[in-house]
């Protein structure tokens, strides 16, 4: 299964520069790229109030582009090889920086398009300001891909039915959650699903929330395949 919390987003600007090959930053970004798009190893930008960016941060990546129409309609091209190990997390952030016990709500609505071959993961990774605990909410996935942990069972929260997985990557606990079924589109209550963390298992306290980022953890999309965020939003009361 592929390690799913290493050197992601919330690190990899911190992360030395990866040796990626002599491909990257050649490929042409789509048509549809308006306003934003990057080829670069690192690039982002800030587009209302969402940071996108292109985080290609594993070992054996190949080429990837990044465009973003808005903060909220964006999507990437990624051309990595089948060698094993995720090569990237293409993401757009939105910052929360608010503790548990203050939110009132916390969802997120997204509705991508995915390719139906490669190996990767459609996934929302949150994070605390102290980068001790990650939450990830994977909503469809394909290929040879796995989270990180050992189950713990299967929980319906937040307008959906997971698998849970806790574990550790060295440097955070990770606690995963698996969509029982793949989908494209929907409405994520996300509050829910931290509050079960907190009160119902004790697996952290009342943390302060960072920032939720949504994007895809790719493991091998050979030959070029197309991601596309058609619409993304994240809001926090």
């Amino acid at each position: 299964m592929a390690a799913s919390t290493l050197g992601r987003a919330a690190k990899a600007l911190l992360a030395p520069a990866l040796a990626l090959g002599a491909t990257v930053g050649l490929a042409s970004a789509p048509a549809s790229a308006a306003v934003w798009s990057s080829c670069d190893q690192w690039g982002n930008t800030v587009l209302n109030g969402y940071t996108l960016y292109n985080n290609i941060w594993g070992s054996g990546a190949g080429s990837q582009c990044v465009w973003a129409n808005s903060g909220t309609n964006w999507g990437v091209w990624a051309n990595h090889p089948d060698t094993g190990g995720i090569k990237s997390y293409p993401n757009a952030k939105k910052v929360i920086n608010k503790p548990i016990t203050s939110l009132t709500s916390l969802t997120s609505t997204y509705n991508v398009t995915v390719p139906s071959t490669g190996a990767y993961n459609t996934s929302y990774d949150i994070w605390d300001t102290g980068h001790r605990y990650e939450v990830m909410l994977w909503v469809n996935r394909t290929g040879a891909v796995g989270p990180l942990g050992t189950a713990q069972g299967t929980v319906a929260l937040g307008g959906a039915t997971w698998t849970v997985y806790k574990g550790n990557n060295g440097s955070n606990d990770v606690f995963s959650f698996v969509r029982a079924s793949n989908s494209g589109s929907g409405t994520v209550n996300i509050l829910p699903i931290l509050k079960w963390i907190k009160d119902t298992k004790g697996w952290f306290g009342d943390v302060t929330i960072g920032d939720v980022q949504f994007g895809y953890e790719i493991t091998s999309s050979s030959g070029g395949l197309d991601f596309t965020t058609n619409n993304l939003t994240v809001s926090a009361r």
